[in-house]
């Protein structure tokens, strides 16, 4: 059985809330579901749950805002579609005054926190023939969408179309990743629902909100994966991956990746598997592509992401004690072409320009491309450690080295690729 969430559009749920797949997960074994525009979720974790709440102020600009928790619930419609619904916590309504819900549509597949009863959309002239029918034909749309996700859950690096037309359609298609982990969450859900059916799940920042097409980078951070409460097993699978891999050598790896191609109109996923095998000059390569839209390098984006990347690291060299294990470290941007801005041709900013607008033609003017923020972010705070976690046996002290190892060869690389493309 599959989600078949357009079925749900004509159903408007109590108290709840329809979970749906986050499209712009690229990395990371966890579900991360989508709440609304502004905020995500993700099965509540009691050692990350514990570091959002008690992290020091100085790191916490350089994570999502942590927005609280919700109880979210396995439940199946009358055809047998899966889905999650979350709702306010023990049915208390101020867990979620700090939760933006604004942009919910009560008529879509969101709904408002309310009291009303389950109910359909009579005042839409919504008949129950045509409810049954709309869920027939989302039923077979999901079966089609099950094959197509088959083959290409197996592809490490694939490409989706995006335009029509020349414009960026409205709905992005789902990244197979999100996807995968999004089915393989219910599948669980789904085992244990005779013994358990109630979850809690925390509510983050959806960092990709401000973009109209997020390019999103994941990057495995550090030298070691394995927390400290690690099994043998787990421990030796985390060690010989770190090994067959960049992050032995230079303390990061791709772990996934998302990035616009607007020469094509299509975006191009690569997953954590192929992210293990590059080498560290296909890890170059990878973060090239990166930054690279199709058409031209995005080098105005490098500095304002060395400018994070060094602040970040400043932060953390002053921890002690912290240890991020697994952690991920997201580089989010805009993938769509913002406006050029008409530069004099004697200014100091015509360095900078690309070639194809560098070059004779140009005039007495060229152009640069306006400026577009960039994101740095931590993530996926599983594994992490420090001496306030009093329940934990192994202490450690001074800087979590590993990390700041990857941090630092990161920076170098970035720093290389913008360099050598300024020749």
């Amino acid at each position: 059985m599959s989600p078949a969430f357009g079925a749900m559009e004509v159903e408007h749920y109590a108290k709840g809330v329809l979970l749906e797949p986050f499209l712009h997960q690229v990395g990371g074994h966890s579900c991360v579901l989508r709440f609304n525009d502004k905020t995500i979720c993700k099965p509540l974790i009691q050692r990350e749950h514990q570091f959002y709440e008690t992290l020091p102020t100085e790191i916490r600009r350089f994570t999502p805002q942590y927005k609280g928790v919700v109880s979210v619930s396995f439940e199946e419609d009358e055809d047998g579609n899966l889905c999650l619904i979350a709702y306010p916590l023990n049915g208390d309504q101020s867990n979620l005054e700090n939760v933006d819900n604004s942009d919910c549509e009560p008529k879509n597949k969101v709904s408002r926190w309310t009291n009303k009863k389950t109910v359909l959309l009579e005042n839409d002239n919504i008949t129950k023939d045509r409810v049954r029918q709309h869920r027939k034909e989302e039923k077979i749309k999901s079966h089609k969408l099950d094959d197509e996700f088959e083959w290409l859950k197996k592809s490490e690096v694939l490409y989706y179309s995006l335009e029509k037309k020349g414009h960026i359609s409205s709905q992005f298609k789902h990244n197979p990743w999100s996807m995968k982990c999004h089915q393989q969450q219910l599948q669980r859900m789904k085992e244990n629902a005779k013994h358990r059916n109630q979850y809690k799940f925390i509510l983050l920042e959806n960092l990709t909100s401000r973009y109209e097409v997020p390019c999103v980078l994941d990057l495995k951070m550090g030298t070691r994966q394995h927390g400290d409460d690690a099994s043998e097993e787990k421990k030796a699978n985390q060690i010989r991956k770190c090994q067959q891999s960049t992050s032995a050598i230079i303390g990061v790896r791709v772990c996934g990746m998302q990035v616009y191609q607007t020469g094509t109109g299509q975006l191009m996923f690569m997953n954590k598997y192929h992210g293990r095998k590059l080498s560290v000059q296909g890890f170059k390569e990878a973060l090239y592509q990166f930054f690279h839209n199709g058409k031209y390098l995005r080098r105005e984006l490098f500095d304002a992401v060395v400018k994070k990347l060094t602040e970040l690291k400043t932060v953390l060299e002053k921890q002690e004690s912290y240890r991020f294990y697994s952690s991920s470290l997201l580089i989010i941007y805009d993938g769509k072409e913002l406006p050029e801005v008409a530069v004099d041709s004697d200014s100091e900013y015509l360095e900078d320009l690309s070639e194809e607008s560098s070059d004779e033609s140009a005039g007495a003017y060229a152009y640069k491309p306006a400026t577009s923020t960039v994101d740095v972010r931590m993530i996926d705070f599983a594994h992490t450690t420090c001496k306030f976690y009093g329940e934990d046996s192994i202490v450690h002290e001074g800087q979590d080295m590993g990390y700041l190892f990857g941090l630092q060869n990161l920076l170098a690389i970035i720093k290389e690729i913008r360099d050598e493309s300024s020749e």
